[in-house]
């Protein structure tokens, strides 16, 4: 006599860590890295604007514990991993068009660790867009500052990173498919022009630079240059906590709101 068993298939075991996993790490990695636009705009274009601006007949010009080739080469290296972050973060905009998102959530596969993933693959990005226009400044051999501030000043630009990183997510909840980068792109340059990391903020009218101490680019801007300049006034640090708090919660409000379609 056989006895029949009885399986719940409405029931589901949910993976270690919701889901998250190298593999699928690796996967939105290699996937990043072969968007052709990501590569050129975000990485090749802040490397080339610093050869640009950076080698300028006051390039050696001194300016804290460097010169001003320096000081460019970090500003274009926050501003290509801002760029590079925003790009990665916004990718749930097309995934979200393409019906990707919601077969996710039809999967064991946590939302939270999908964003992790998501922030972790735009953090990889920055690290790439930071490391060419810092290699880039070595071998052109213009920027001169002591080593640890080198160092110091790359790894601030990383940690300022996640501001963008959590921008992108945000506006790709926010805005259909493709319509989110083409929105945030110009949006990161003119954000850049107003926070500094163009043209210092001393060069602008006094007017513009009380607007500028609102934007997300200036924090992150007087963040990833102290080293340099020694000079990080203490609104700035609350300018770019403040901003990143503002835009993870608005990234989790609008993938709570998307996740409750399902």
């Amino acid at each position: 006599m056989s006895t029949a068993t009885t399986i719940d298939t409405t029931a589901r075991r949910v993976p270690p860590m919701g889901g998250f996993n190298p593999s699928l790490l690796g996967i939105e990695l290699r996937r990043m890295l072969r968007n052709r636009r990501t590569v050129v705009f975000a990485m090749i274009f802040p490397a080339a604007m610093f050869l640009v601006f950076g080698s300028g007949t006051d390039s050696t010009e001194s300016v804290g514990e460097g010169n001003v080739s320096a000081y460019v080469m970090v500003s274009m290296a926050m501003y290509g991993a801002a760029l590079t972050a925003a790009a990665a973060g916004t990718q749930v905009a097309i995934e979200r068009a393409l019906g990707w998102s919601r077969q996710l959530r039809l999967t064991p596969l946590n939302p939270t660790a999908y964003i992790v993933v998501k922030a972790i693959v735009a953090l990889v990005l920055g690290a790439v867009a930071i490391a060419v226009v810092n290699l880039v400044g070595v071998l052109q051999g213009k920027p001169e500052m002591p080593a640890a501030v080198w160092v110091e000043c790359a790894l601030l630009a990383l940690a300022c990173t996640s501001v963008f990183a959590a921008l992108g997510l945000f506006v790709g909840y926010l805005l259909p498919g493709e319509n989110a980068m083409q929105v945030l792109g110009p949006g990161l340059a003119l954000l850049a022009f107003l926070g500094g990391l163009f043209i210092p903020l001393d060069q602008y009218a006094e007017w513009v630079r009380d607007i500028a101490y609102w934007t997300p680019m200036y924090g992150v801007a007087e963040i990833t240059r102290a080293p340099l300049t020694h000079e990080l006034p203490w609104y700035a640090v609350v300018n770019a906590v403040g901003w990143l708090a503002v835009f993870v919660a608005g990234a989790a409000w609008r993938m709570a709101k998307d996740t409750a379609r399902v």
